[in-house]
C-alpha cells in the first residue's frame, strides 16, 4: 500500500518542477486502474474513476516547498519533502480511489494540483473546470482529525512618504511614522482580537520587512504587512481597515498598496453527509474523530467559494512537520488514511 506514497515522494517536485511528479502520478493512476488519467491544461495530474453524473472530487496538491530531503523509510516511516506536505494526502486519496473503484452513477476525480505553495494555479484552473457535489481537499491534519476551516491571508506594503526636513526641526521622520503606523494596526488588532478566545476567529498579524530611504527631496519607508484572517474579515475589509487606521496628514502620506493574491477565510458547515460520512470511516477504524480549523490557507479557500458544495478537508501527517528539514509521515498512518478514505467515500455514495 505504501508504493503509491514512496514513489510520489521519490519525485522532488517544488513549484515550478512539478512535471516529473505530475507524470509519475499519472502512470501510477493507470497502473491502479482509473479509467482516464491526463495531465491538464495547468499542468495538474487527473485521474478519473467511474462515468457517473453524481461527481466527488479529490484535490490535494503536488507541489512542494524547495530544499530536497532524501527518501528513506526508516523504522516505518516515510522521510522526504512532501511525505507530510502534501504528497502524504495525495497518495492516500490515489489508493483510496483505487480500492471503492467503479460505482455505479458517480465519478471519482483525483487531482494532484501544481503551484499551491505559491500562487494556486492548479486549484485556480480546476474551480472552472467541474461542478461537484463533494469536495475532499487534501492537507496533512493526522488520519483521525477532519479540518473543517482555513483562514484567509491577505498581504501590502504601507509606505509612509514626507518631504525632506532638516534633522534639527524636531519633525518626525518617515522611518518613525512608519513605526508609529505599525503600531496603530497592532492597537487594532489587539482590540479586535481581544474578545476572541480561538485563534481561528483572530487577525494574525504579522511584520515581514522594512525598509527606508531618501533621496534630495522627499523620505519614505516601507512596511512589509502580512495577517491571517477570520471567516468575518474579507481581504477588501482588511485593507479598509488599514486605510482607515492610518490618517493621511498634510505632512505625512500613507500609501497602502495590496500584494499578491489575497484570500478569504473559509469554514465548512459541519452537518453534511459528507462530514458524516467521514466521522464513520475514523470510528471504523477504531479512531475518536476530532475536529480542527486551521490558522494557514489551502486549495480550500480557492476552491470552496466555487463549487459552493460540502466540502472538508483531511488527510495523514503532522503539519507541524509542514516545510521542515524533518518532514516525515508513519506508514501505518498512511494505511489507516487510505482505509477511511475507502470506508468514508462508500457510505458517502451508499
Amino acid at each position: 500500500m505504501s508504493d503509491t506514497l514512496v514513489g510520489l515522494v521519490s519525485q522532488y517536485s517544488p513549484s515550478g518542477q512539478e512535471r516529473g511528479a505530475v507524470e509519475w502520478l499519472v502512470a501510477r493512476m493507470k497502473l491502479l486502474g482509473y479509467d482516464d488519467t491526463f495531465i491538464d491544461d495547468a499542468g495538474n495530474a487527473v485521474g478519473v474513476m467511474g462515468r457517473g453524473g453524481r461527481q466527488v472530487i479529490l484535490l490535494g496538491h503536488i507541489d512542494t516547498v524547495p530544499g530536497e530531503i532524501p527518501v528513506r523509510v526508516d523504522d516505518g516511516v516515510l522521510y522526504g519533502r512532501g511525505s507530510a506536505d502534501a504528497k502524504g494526502p495525495l497518495a492516500s486519496f490515489t489508493d483510496a480511489v483505487a480500492k471503492v473503484g467503479v460505482k455505479d452513477g458517480w465519478q471519482f476525480v483525483v487531482i494532484g494540483a501544481v503551484e499551491e505553495e505559491r500562487n494556486s494555479e492548479g486549484a485556480r484552473f480546476a474551480a472552472g473546470q467541474y461542478k461537484p457535489e463533494f469536495a475532499i481537499i487534501g492537507e496533512p491534519n493526522q488520519w483521525d482529525r477532519v479540518a473543517l476551516g482555513y483562514k484567509g491571508s491577505a498581504w501590502a506594503d504601507v509606505t509612509v512618504r514626507r518631504e525632506q526636513a532638516h534633522t534639527a526641526s524636531g519633525e518626525i521622520t518617515a522611518a518613525e511614522a512608519a513605526v508609529e503606523a505599525w503600531l496603530k494596526i497592532k492597537v487594532y488588532v489587539d482590540a479586535f482580537n481581544a474578545d476572541k478566545p480561538k485563534a481561528f476567529d483572530k487577525l494574525l498579524l504579522t511584520l515581514r520587512g522594512m525598509e527606508s530611504g531618501s533621496d534630495d527631496f522627499e523620505q519614505w519607508a516601507r512596511l512589509k504587512v502580512g495577517v491571517r484572517l477570520p471567516v468575518e474579515v474579507p481581504p477588501e475589509a482588511w485593507y479598509q481597515i488599514l486605510n482607515e487606521t492610518l490618517r493621511v496628514s498634510e505632512t505625512l502620506r500613507v500609501l497602502v498598496e495590496p500584494v499578491g493574491f489575497a484570500i478569504p477565510a473559509w469554514g465548512c458547515e459541519k452537518n453534511t453527509p459528507l462530514v458524516r460520512a467521514f466521522l464513520s470511516g475514523i470510528r471504523s477504524q477504531g479512531g475518536e474523530p476530532r475536529f480542527v480549523y486551521k490558522t494557514g490557507t489551502a486549495d480550500l479557500n480557492i476552491v470552496a467559494p466555487v463549487w459552493k458544495c460540502p466540502a472538508l478537508v483531511y488527510g495523514p501527517g503532522d503539519s507541524a512537520l509542514d516545510h521542515t528539514p524533518n518532514e516525515h509521515v508513519s506508514l501505518d498512518e498512511h494505511r489507516k488514511a487510505v482505509d477511511v478514505l475507502k470506508a468514508a467515500l462508500e457510505k458517502l455514495i451508499s
